[in-house]
């Protein structure tokens, strides 16, 4: 995530001591929450290079918090087939607060629904296609706190749960998969591995961050249900005890998770969580995919982009009136790649030799 760039750069985490002859105490660490938020904007079945267009108004519009806490993502091999251009990312800046990054996630939508003329369709997987490399996320990092193994060990504890919050990928090619088929296909997310900084596993400890990441999440309209899972994970960052990872039971019951949600075997997580932080059982029963699915049986593939779409911008989920250009121009093309690919060369580069 790229808001945390200069933390971990700073070295700032962990538990800092204060002078005994400045103050006489010691400063406990607190935990610090940052969000990167990956949506697709179609024009208007599917993203096209318009996006990296929407990316230079974007920096443009404020180009020193805009040049590290945005970025674009471009489909894989033989997904090309489906088109060149995959999501674009923006993110926040790091808070100790949960409502407080949500709030500010709110901001950066709101900077991005001005720029942007497509269809923001903030969802884990397009609905009509197969392509596992063309995939959007949320992803959350976590730092601050003093002992990250016990941290991660307490995610990957709750994992089963924590996936439900924002689920928002049922379909694939235009059939019914279940709750995520992001998160059963994806490249850059899958089961827990022995090694934690092994990059595409559902979380991990970020080598470049030096952040527990959350990883596995799908992006989707609702911030209520962005808040309470950030609320969930601020609760279990404040957890003293070390709970039992489950790795083994997770990875059995990944597949079953990904189309079906929660699970007889998950039930008792649930309420294992609700007892730490208070949020509605119907988020995880009842998901966003699901609701999406219902949108689409209804309403048709641009009918759910439009509903996602105004989700996002006004916080209604309901389908409305679009008007596209589905035609792109070379020249809004060239002024995308030199206004905003070319400058970030040099982030690029910084990026790939903090991730090796």
């Amino acid at each position: 995530m790229d808001c945390f760039v200069r933390v971990a750069l700073q070295g700032s985490t962990g538990r800092r001591l204060l002078s005994p002859a400045s103050s006489g105490i010691i400063a406990l660490a607190m935990a610090r929450f940052g969000i990167e938020e990956e949506v697709f904007i179609t024009e208007p079945e599917r993203p096209n290079l318009r996006s990296l267009y929407y990316l230079a108004k974007l920096l443009a519009k404020n180009p020193r918090f805009y040049y590290t806490h945005s970025a674009h993502n471009f489909t894989r091999g033989k997904d090309v087939v489906n088109g060149l251009m995959s999501g674009v990312e923006i993110s926040t800046a790091i808070y100790s607060d949960p409502d407080a990054v949500v709030d500010d996630l709110a901001r950066r939508r709101a900077d991005l629904a001005q720029v942007a003329s497509g269809l923001i369709v903030p969802v884990g997987h397009l609905l009509d296609i197969d392509a596992p490399s063309n995939t959007c996320a949320i992803h959350v990092h976590i730092d601050g706190v003093p002992d990250k193994r016990r941290l991660y060990r307490n995610i990957l504890h709750f994992l089963p749960v924590l996936c439900l919050f924002t689920a928002n990928s049922p379909m694939v090619a235009g059939s019914y998969f279940g709750k995520s088929y992001r998160m059963h296909a994806s490249y850059a997310i899958g089961p827990i591995k022995s090694d934690w900084t092994i990059r595409f596993q559902d979380v991990i400890f970020s080598k470049r961050l030096k952040t527990i990441e959350l990883r596995v999440c799908d992006p989707c309209w609702d911030l209520t249900r962005v808040r309470y899972l950030l609320r969930a994970v601020a609760a279990i960052a404040e957890l003293d005890d070390t709970l039992e990872p489950n790795t083994e039971l997770y990875n059995a019951l990944r597949e079953r998770i990904c189309r079906e949600g929660l699970l007889d075997e998950t039930a008792h997580l649930a309420d294992e969580l609700r007892s730490i932080v208070d949020f509605p059982m119907e988020l995880i029963t009842r998901t966003a995919s699901d609701e999406l699915h219902e949108v689409y049986e209804s309403c048709g593939l641009v009918g759910a982009y439009s509903a996602l779409d105004n989700g996002y911008r006004n916080g209604v989920f309901e389908p409305r009136e679009v008007s596209i250009k589905k035609t792109l121009h070379f020249a809004t093309a060239a002024v995308g790649f030199a206004g905003y690919f070319i400058p970030r060369l040099p982030f690029y580069a910084v990026k790939g030799l903090l991730e090796m």
